[in-house]
């Protein structure tokens, strides 16, 4: 049996933690995307969005600033970005299809404070991936503050459940994402929009 790398072991039992939203997670947000567009060459990323809890106002959170980031492809992600950023101290995690993405591989990143705490998830998506259908249930939150209360308090009770397993708390949240998604779709009349 193989052994998970050691940041995969840490990255997957952190406490998970549910803050009160915090009004400066945008201008956090907005200073990674300065960072990240510094650090590396533009023809390698296009355009970058916030999404997740922190990118819905009001929304209790972790307080993680999740980000979309456009790559031409998951090689140049592999070859160039993550050396880029694995040398100013971000840790990489590569998902490739075998472990549960048919035919697509998936990258991100942690950077996190000097205390140790995560503040940024970095994802790296291609143009044309699936994945960026995780900003339709962000505009969906946003469009419904009583949906995203809902949210929020479903969260703080599941973290409370599983404060030590971020695997189990993702799954808890399944099925009011996938209500919330199904909702989404049939307001934009589609299967969601890139």
């Amino acid at each position: 049996m193989n052994a998970k790398p050691r940041h995969v072991e840490r990255a997957l039992h952190e406490r998970v933690e549910i803050v009160p939203y915090d009004p400066a997670w945008p201008g956090l947000f907005a200073e990674e995307v300065a960072r990240l567009r510094a650090a590396l060459p533009a023809e390698l990323i296009g355009r970058i969005e916030h999404f997740g809890s922190t990118a819905v106002p009001g929304l209790a959170a972790k307080p993680i600033i999740d980000m979309l980031v456009e790559v031409r492809t998951m090689e140049e992600v592999a070859q160039h970005i993550a050396p880029l950023l694995q040398a100013q101290g971000y840790e990489f995690f590569w998902r490739a299809p075998e472990h549960g993405l048919p035919g697509m591989n998936y990258a991100w990143f942690i950077r996190r404070d000097e205390a140790g705490r995560r503040t940024h998830h970095i994802h790296f998506l291609e143009a044309g991936s699936s994945e960026w259908e995780r900003l339709l249930f962000r505009d969906y939150l946003r469009a419904h503050p009583e949906a995203a209360r809902a949210y929020g308090e479903l969260k703080q009770r599941i973290a409370a459940e599983h404060p030590d397993d971020r695997v189990a708390y993702a799954k808890a949240k399944t099925r009011f994402v996938r209500a919330a998604m199904r909702a989404a779709r049939t307001q934009v009349g589609g299967p969601g929009r890139a």
